[in-house]
């Protein structure tokens, strides 16, 4: 069995709908958890009844400000969900350092394009597609292996830095979810 790289861990945040896809989010932190430092929000960090622009701020500031790589695990209705938008959105500002954060978006098993091969921009977040589009953003399917997971966060690390100039997030943030 091949195992992953001793490299650097990366300062990554995972972003996903919580309702339809907390089991992949817990399966990611599981197995590959000793692959990256997390920088991702736990239940409880931040209270929901707070006001949308003191959430966005607490994200910004706190989780996504110094993280390298934002994983969107991508379910069927990622694509609707306003913390998502905000988190991708986040991740493409310019962070400590200098540097703008990785996009990789990882297609969930249950999304109508898994396992194709393909993948349909309408069936992904809006600011993820745009990024596919420009090449500065990456997009695979789930796996549990760990070396190609190692891998995707490594290349979606690397995009920062070589597509940097192709970083698109010139779209208004979502202000509200668009499905249940």
């Amino acid at each position: 069995m091949e195992l992953p790289l001793n490299i650097p861990k990366r300062k990554t945040f995972v972003s996903y709908y919580h309702n339809d896809n907390q089991f992949y989010r817990e399966r990611f932190e599981n197995l590959f958890g000793d692959l990256v430092i997390s920088k991702s929000v736990e239940d409880g960090d931040i209270d929901s009844d707070n006001s949308d622009d003191y959430i966005k701020q607490l994200i910004q500031n706190g989780y996504l400000s110094d993280s390298t790589v934002l994983v969107v695990l991508v379910g069927p209705k990622t694509k609707c969900r306003k913390h998502v938008d905000w988190e991708i959105s986040g991740i493409l500002n310019r962070k400590v350092g200098d540097k703008y954060g990785g996009l990789l978006g990882i297609k969930l098993p249950g999304h109508p394009d898994y396992g194709t091969g393909k993948h349909n921009y309408n069936l992904l977040p809006a600011r993820l597609s745009d990024n596919l589009k420009t090449g500065y953003a990456l997009i695979r399917d789930w796996t549990d292996d760990r070396v190609k997971m190692q891998s995707y966060i490594e290349l979606a690390f690397a995009n920062r830095t070589v597509e940097e100039d192709n970083r698109d997030n010139s779209r208004t943030q979502m202000q509200r979810n668009t499905c249940e």
